[in-house]
């Protein structure tokens, strides 16, 4: 998908912490950039104002899915594109794209679907209608499938 195609993204510094030995970014580190995605989009989106940390609608990751493009090296800046896709009987999914930063550069894509429980460990269950339509207002679409 093209980068227009994201309304959000952040902007963060590759870590010592966070490569290989050949001082590439280490692979699963990609889905910590999904997540740190994930954060500041529910951020932007508002559901910090609403809810607070620990009161916040619960989720659990379903699927998790990377495709690699081109590496990610050292002190690089890279953009971390999110938007909400859709949002199903229970379950929420998102997209992600990492870019180097200002650029139309892809470096991975990705998808996370996570499904809503009432809680940490009970069933799954729709998400509270006011949370989807926080992320509807920001993505200025109909997100219900």
């Amino acid at each position: 998908m093209a980068r227009s195609d994201f309304r959000f993204s952040v902007r963060k510094r590759v870590r010592y912490a966070e490569i290989d030995a050949q001082a590439v970014v280490f692979n699963s580190r990609y889905l910590e950039y999904f997540d740190i995605g994930i954060t500041e989009y529910w951020r932007a989106a508002g559901v910090h104002d609403r809810w607070p940390h620990n009161a916040s609608p619960e989720f659990h990751v379903a699927r998790a899915e990377i495709d690699y493009k081109a590496p990610i090296l050292l002190d690089e800046e890279i953009d971390i594109c999110v938007r909400c896709s859709r949002v199903g009987r229970t379950s929420m999914t998102y997209l992600f794209e990492l870019h180097g930063a200002g650029a139309d550069d892809l470096r991975a894509a990705g998808l996370l679907v996570n499904v809503h429980v009432g809680e940490a460990r009970g069933a799954s269950s729709p998400p509270p209608q006011e949370f989807v339509s926080l992320f509807e207002t920001f993505e200025d679409a109909s997100l219900r499938s």
